[in-house]
């Protein structure tokens, strides 16, 4: 993919992480260079008070050796903290310099020149740290404090700093910053490229699992590699997959059970007319055939009235009908109409003598078909001579109606789906049994749209028993 979403998620997390590293950095130099600037201007300024008091304290009668001594000082504080000092009078004029040249000569080139004293006077008072003052071009860290004999003024104490040194720690700072960087941020890059992958990989099999799909292929699945939201989206899209899969081949094998279903009876019908008309079925014959006919089209009657059923239950139009009536005898209507198939099949019926009087309110027609449609699968597949137990009961759970019957049971791979429409456990029994698959299916739309639930347990080879409740 061009703009996948791997790219665009890992480059979205390399970004947000330089980013983030940029403006630590920033953050970093500029906490560090405010610090550094402090410190120097705390260091300067405390020179300045040093020598200040030095000349304040001076008792030297002679001001040659007074002025030798305060440049002893000065030249030591200098060396010192590495900056230059200068002793100015009360107007701004420098008197004493720390370099070598006024050691020797007792002046150099800096002395006459006069500094600002309104610039010596905000120095001196804070509000400068960082000026061009005096013979420098360039901004330069500054202090300054006065010197006071008898609380007069007499000068000034002037001291200035280069700023080269504290960029040059900050700039090693830095560096160092960025190489102990790098190998985290490498790190870093690196787990976020593998877990993106991780990530992007199951999207990325469902994406072509997808595709794949809408060209008919229900094969693929996605392997489930986590328990976390992506594991569980990878094991719920497998389940949409076979679901879609199943529904797929219930649809292949609808439209192939609906062919032959339709195409038999049709064929039979045709066949039958057609001997009579032509004379190839004799005038006695014919009333039997006949017979034959008209039972193939109540067997079609029949599968298209399913269908129709289905589709009217699934309409977004369709309303209940309610009414109050006795589910007790709703049942028994049910099972006589059954009589004569539970008389061939020599099923013996329990427990229907015990059910109790219950009233609901539902769609009379519409539980009375899935009683119907739960009787008639049960008889279906009781074996012969068994039995079939039915049981009514109300509880704070709601009204719970359950049908059992004896017989062959389903096998437990197939219990999931024996709801869904179109599905049959035996295809082949199934058709001998001129089912479509949608009785089941129905029952559980009729209670759903009731607001009930419906089951199923089984044990093969012993019993299957259906059970639907229904709200109070």
């Amino acid at each position: 993919m061009k703009h996948g979403i791997f790219k665009k998620y890992f480059f979205g997390l390399a970004v947000i992480v330089v980013l983030t590293l940029g403006i630590m950095s920033l953050f970093l130099f500029v906490n560090y260079n405010s610090y550094l600037s402090k410190e120097k201007n705390t260091e300067l300024k405390g020179a300045c008070n040093s020598i200040s008091d030095f000349l304040a304290d001076s008792d030297e009668e002679n001001e040659y050796e007074s002025f030798r001594a305060t440049h002893f000082v000065m030249k030591n504080i200098s060396n010192m903290i590495n900056c230059d000092v200068y002793v100015t009078d009360k107007n701004g004029k420098i008197i004493i310099c720390m370099c070598e040249e006024y050691e020797q000569n007792n002046s150099c080139e800096h002395t006459g020149q006069v500094i600002n004293v309104s610039n010596l006077k905000s120095i001196s008072s804070g509000k400068e740290r960082f000026s061009t003052v005096g013979m420098y071009s360039s901004p330069r860290y500054v202090a300054a404090s006065k010197v006071k004999t008898d609380n007069s003024n007499i000068g000034y104490v002037f001291s200035s700093a280069s700023s080269d040194s504290v960029k040059a720690l900050i700039n090693k700072s830095l560096k160092i910053y960025a190489l102990c960087a790098i190998v985290p941020l490498c790190i870093m890059l690196l787990a976020f490229y593998v877990m993106t992958y991780r990530m992007n990989k199951p999207l990325k099999q469902m994406s072509e699992a997808a595709y794949a799909m809408s060209k008919g292929d229900f094969s693929k699945r996605i392997p489930v590699t986590s328990d976390d939201e992506i594991g569980e989206l990878a094991a719920s899209f497998n389940k949409m997959t076979n679901s879609l899969s199943r529904l797929e081949e219930t649809r292949k094998s609808f439209i192939a059970n609906v062919s032959h279903e339709m195409r038999t009876p049709m064929t039979t019908i045709g066949g039958f007319i057609d001997g009579i008309l032509d004379g190839t079925i004799e005038p006695e014959k014919q009333n039997y055939y006949l017979n034959i006919a008209s039972n193939e089209v109540k067997r079609l009657s029949r599968m298209i009235q399913s269908m129709l059923n289905l589709s009217r239950l699934e309409s977004s139009e369709f309303v209940l009908k309610r009414d109050s009536f006795d589910l007790r005898e709703q049942i028994f209507n049910v099972v006589i109409s059954q009589e004569q198939r539970i008389d061939e099949k020599k099923i013996d019926i329990k427990g229907l003598d015990t059910l109790p009087s219950v009233t609901i309110n539902a769609d009379k027609d519409l539980i009375y078909q899935a009683v119907y449609n739960l009787l008639d699968n049960a008889i279906k597949f009781v074996n012969e001579g068994g039995y079939i137990a039915f049981d009514l009961s109300v509880d704070a759970a709601g009204i719970s109606f359950s049908i059992t019957n004896s017989g062959a049971g389903i096998p437990r791979a197939d219990l999931p789906y024996i709801f869904d429409r179109f599905y049959k456990i035996d295809k082949s029994r199934a058709a001998s049994k001129n089912s479509m698959g949608l009785g089941l299916y129905i029952v559980k739309t009729i209670i759903k749209n009731h607001g009930g639930t419906i089951s199923v347990s089984s044990r093969e080879n012993e019993f299957t028993s259906f059970k639907f409740v229904l709200p109070l």
